[in-house]
């Protein structure tokens, strides 16, 4: 499966539109890491439990939409971007979408 965000693959052109594809994950966040990301919040520096369980829910969100691009029959992905928001307090959903299509 091939994966881009350009609206075009180079040397392979789109034969067919196969229209919107999208996957999800909803992540919560651990009461415990919390706490030591308090305590990162007062001294700076990078989460790396939340870098590291947003790198995550990106591939499942990614891996979903992969998925969903070929039970409908498609051998790319084109256009493809992430966006997140917050579905309730400690709580976000990561979107992966973009539009499937079959290239020749």
């Amino acid at each position: 499966m091939i994966v881009v965000t350009k609206e075009q693959i180079e040397g392979k052109p789109i034969t067919k539109v196969l229209g919107l594809v999208r996957g999800s994950t909803i992540r919560a966040r651990h009461a415990g890491h919390d706490i030591m990301a308090g305590f990162r919040n007062l001294v700076g520096g990078e989460i790396k439990d939340y870098t590291v369980m947003l790198a995550q829910a990106r591939e499942e969100a990614l891996q979903r939409m992969i998925e969903q691009a070929e039970e409908m029959g498609a051998n790319a992905v084109v256009s493809v971007r992430f966006t997140t928001s917050t579905v309730m307090g400690g709580a976000a959903e990561i979107l992966a979408y973009g539009t499937a299509v079959k290239t020749g």
